[in-house]
């Protein structure tokens, strides 16, 4: 009975551990670039974009495909970089452990 009383302990550390973590990944900023970075994407650590900065330069009106394409590549970049960060917040969490499943964000 002792056992299960510890085991329940350590998840709801576990729990308590893991929302701190996405709270601390909300406060995290990453940046995402494309176009040698002519397009800048920040986002949060949950990979939420924040904000879009554009270099005038690059503003076209009669090649607004390529514009559209270069923000793609830099929120792309920003969410990578923002995976990155929470699988390594993660592992920090689990103690290396591979876990497997994905994080719920």
């Amino acid at each position: 009975m002792a056992d299960i009383l510890k085991l329940l302990q350590q998840a709801q550390q576990m729990q308590t551990k893991m929302q701190e973590m996405q709270d601390e990944l909300s406060q995290r900023s990453v940046t995402g670039t494309s176009g040698g970075g002519m397009v800048t994407v920040e986002a949060d650590g949950k990979g939420t974009v924040r904000k879009i900065k554009l270099d005038p330069s690059i503003v076209n009106a009669s090649d607004v495909e390529m514009l559209e394409d270069l923000i793609v590549v830099a929120v792309s970049d920003a969410q990578k970089k923002a995976s990155e960060v929470a699988q390594a917040e993660m592992g920090k969490l689990t103690g290396g452990m591979n876990l497997p499943f994905k994080l719920p964000f």
